[in-house]
């Protein structure tokens, strides 16, 4: 063109022409901003941010976020195992007796020309790696000890489990064919990996060694077969088999570069391995001392003011903590101040004398004097119709009234919460059984004789004295009460008889009836008892624990190799660490060397050894989170509502909430929970979690009142056998009535003196149908919190295993 200018395009007829938007009675967006010219109105400033961003800005955003979680992964990746970090730790535990770690620590040591071994004074293998740039710890818990696993996995990154094949090659193929056991350790390796399983497992590696004991053609099969069962346990990804050095190698670089598997409460504690201990007595006190340890910080920073526990010896208070400069070199880094110090209190001070406390009027005694004289009239008119004729008053006033003393005796047994009304009914049936039993036919007899016969025939090899000493006849019939009575509830659960020399209102004094179990009120602070002033209780738990972990923590941090000093440590501990055990400290949070009630919601383990219903109250061991006590809890049921029933029973195959007295520990945390036999071996009978630090969780006790219809006529019916005496009648009066066959009622009036009632239902009810009373009480747990639990005999024997591996470390 002549001027330069270039020409607009423009459509022709045939160009379709779509319709514009149509935004109705309001103006589109991109109008508004066009004519807002970036101007914001006030209102706006309070909306949150990301509403305002646009398409570009939300993007942005997004890839920011995803950068930064990027680099907060590879921060973590990057503090361990480098040189200014702390090594990668792992455990090696074997999976039965027949695991050959000695050939195992001999491949990991010569797995590379230039590695750097050294062995610290607890046995702890460090193995420094030049061509991967990285440091691995390697400790060796005794094996066959279940605690010593236990503490171990509770500190380290990632942990080996080495098994072994079958002896022959026949043997793997009569496993092949049947999958009951898993093959390559025994069921003593099996109830240590399902230990360790509940507890928190941290990243596992499977390893088998010895794998020359199965022929070539089946190693294949063998492995395939293994790794299958495995997987069904644990989601394992791969199965090292070590032979040679590069295997080993091999092994080492699977530890350094492997996904850290999380366990969340360990990572929100600091936890210290300790590398090398020395103990230095003081001098004013023999019985105590300072516990000097090395090693290296893991997981959170290590304040010097907060306190450490030491699983098996208790909660300590830290002196001060020395840094590692240069090799050998230790600088101080911070002294414990004693105004910011956590002190070791862990029970609450009660006061009895703390109620108010105010002079009356003399108006108010004048009235409470007016109320004791008619009270004592009203005694003595009902003591004088129980006082024989011809006694005087004075005579009368040393007479004992039975009734009273019968009524203190019930308080003390209601006290002690024990069952002994129904101990007494069982006692009953048990004579009735017996009565019925020697009345038999006399064909019933000669069976009997002829059984016995039988047996006296068997048993003319054996020695019966002899026998009968091995085996404690108290105990067994100790556990057939004990089996009866679970057999009894679960048939008729909380079902009670009614006592017929005591009056029902003073047996039940202690209960009450709720219209409704779900929407009745019940005041959590009501008639506590006075173990409840011992404990702390937080305004509000889930607040506090969101505040305490959110708070910046400082001291020594993650990497560094420490100094510790722990001060007022009882002599006989450092003692008593047997050699292979290890010693960790564990940094605690803030109240938790408090005592207070806590909930632990658990389910039963299925094992095979213990399948018998645990009572409330019995005395278990706890592993709960990093600490291990004995304890007596209380069963209920684990419901949203704000009341719970309580089970007399914890069964297998169910699921519970124990209450108990025990120091206070922040969720998440994993619940083991063994019980001890008489020769002191621990069983796993359940595992779960920590579910709240709540005493105001109300656990309630309700108590079954059955009596049978005697006439019936319509919607009434005249009951008998729930009591039988008329004042109980006239005083459960106001409790509602409800039968098996889903019909409700109330007591309309007595009838006679013996018990029976005449009652009205909301409908037709059925000769054979069954009227039950529902009576509530609130029950609590005792205290029986016990710090010091005796060390289960281990696994297997494990002196050999120990001694071999200790050669192999020196050497």
């Amino acid at each position: 063109m002549a001027g330069g200018e270039q020409a607009s395009h423009r459509p022709g007829l045939l160009k379709q022409q779509n319709k514009s938007h149509k935004t109705g009675r309001h103006r589109s967006k991109s109008e508004i901003d066009k004519n807002n010219k970036g101007r914001v109105h006030v209102k706006l400033t309070a909306k949150r941010k990301n509403q305002e961003l646009k398409r570009d800005e939300r993007r942005k955003k997004a890839n920011q976020l995803r950068s930064k979680k990027r680099e907060d992964i590879l921060a973590k990746k990057r503090a361990i195992g480098g040189s200014d970090s702390a090594p990668f730790l792992s455990a090696i535990i074997p999976l039965g007796e027949s695991a050959n770690i000695e050939k195992l620590l001999k491949l990991l040591k010569e797995c590379d020309a230039d590695a750097k071994v050294e062995i610290t004074g607890c046995n702890v293998m460090n193995i420094n790696i030049p061509r991967f740039r990285q440091n691995f710890s390697l400790i060796i818990p005794q094996p066959g000890d279940l605690y010593a696993a236990l503490d171990a996995c509770k500190v380290v990154d990632s942990v080996i489990f080495l098994a072994s094949p079958p002896s022959d090659s026949d043997s793997c193929v009569s496993h092949s064919t049947c999958n009951e056991r898993v093959l390559g350790f025994d069921s003593s390796g099996e109830e240590l990996l399902s230990a360790i399983m509940a507890q928190g497992l941290p990243s596992p590696i499977f390893v088998v060694n010895d794998i020359d004991a199965i022929s070539a053609k089946k190693r294949n099969d063998y492995k395939k077969l293994l790794l299958k069962q495995l997987d069904q346990m644990v989601p394992t990804e791969k199965l090292q088999i070590i032979e040679n050095e590069s295997d080993a190698l091999r092994l080492l670089h699977q530890i350094g570069s492997q996904k850290q598997r999380p366990v969340y409460q360990r990572n929100m504690r600091c936890h210290f391995l300790c590398e090398e201990v020395n103990f230095k007595q003081n001098l004013d006190d023999p019985t105590v001392g300072t516990l000097v340890v090395d090693g290296y910080v893991r997981y959170q920073p290590l304040n010097v003011n907060g306190l450490v526990h030491i699983p098996g010896w208790g909660d300590f208070q830290m002196e001060r903590i020395e840094v590692q400069r240069n090799p050998r070199e230790f600088i101080f880094l911070e002294e414990a101040n004693p105004s910011l110090q956590e002190t070791l209190k862990s029970e609450n001070d009660p006061d009895p004398m703390n109620g108010e406390q105010t002079w009356p009027y003399q108006e108010e005694m004048d009235d409470q004097n007016l109320e004791d004289g008619n009270i004592e009239d009203e005694e003595e008119t009902e003591t004088k119709k129980r006082v024989p004729k011809g006694t005087s008053e004075y005579q009368a006033a040393w007479i004992k009234d039975d009734d009273n003393n019968v009524n203190k005796e019930e308080d003390e047994k209601e006290d002690d919460d024990s069952d002994d009304w129904e101990d007494e009914c069982e006692d009953d049936c048990e004579d009735m059984i017996e009565d019925d039993d020697e009345s038999g036919t006399s064909s019933e007899e000669d069976e009997e004789d002829e059984e016995n016969e039988m047996e006296s025939v068997e048993m003319e090899g054996e020695d019966t004295h002899v026998y009968d000493k091995k085996v404690n006849f108290a105990d067994e019939e100790k556990d057939l009460e004990r089996i009866k009575e679970a057999r009894e509830d679960e048939l008729f659960p909380d079902e009670v008889d009614t006592p017929r020399d005591t009056l029902a209102k003073v047996r039940f004094q202690k209960y009450r009836g709720l219209k409704s179990f779900r929407t009745s009120p019940w005041d959590p602070k009501e008639n506590l008892p006075m173990d409840y002033s011992r404990t702390f209780q937080f305004q509000n738990f889930q607040r506090t624990r969101k505040r305490i972990l959110k708070e910046e923590r400082t001291g020594a941090k993650p990497g560094w190799y420490v100094r510790v000093h722990v001060k007022n440590v009882p002599s006989h501990l450092p003692a008593s660490l047997q050699t292979g055990y290890p010693l960790t400290l564990v940094g605690m949070l803030p109240h938790e060397q408090k005592m207070s009630v806590v909930n632990l919601i658990l389910k039963r383990f299925k094992n095979a050894r213990d399948q018998q219903a645990i009572p409330s109250k019995e005395r278990l061991i706890f592993h709960c989170g990093y600490r291990r006590y004995a304890a007596s809890p209380i069963f209920s049921q684990h419901t949203a509502a704000n009341k719970h029933k309580y089970e007399r029973f914890f069964r297998p195959e169910s699921v519970v909430v124990a209450t108990l007295y025990a120091p206070i520990i922040f969720p998440p945390a994993s619940v083991l929970v063994f019980r001890e036999k008489k020769d002191g071996s621990q069983i796993m009978v359940a595992t779960g979690s920590v579910l709240s630090v709540n005493p105001d969780r109300i656990a309630v006790k309700r108590a079954v009142l059955s009596g049978a219809p005697f006439k019936v006529h319509r919607k009434s019916a005249v009951l008998r056998f729930m009591f039988f005496n008329r004042e109980d009648i006239d005083w459960f009066k106001p409790v509602e009535l409800r039968t098996k066959y889903g019909r409700r009622g109330h007591i309309r009036e007595p009838l006679g003196t013996h018990g029976h009632m005449k009652c009205v239902f909301d409908g037709q009810i059925k000769s054979q149908d069954t009227v039950m009373m529902n009576l509530y009480k609130r029950v609590f747990p005792k205290w029986t919190y016990d710090s010091n639990v005796a060390f289960p005999p281990p696994l297997y024997n494990h002196e050999a295993e120990m001694e071999d591996a200790a050669n192999q470390l020196m050497s």
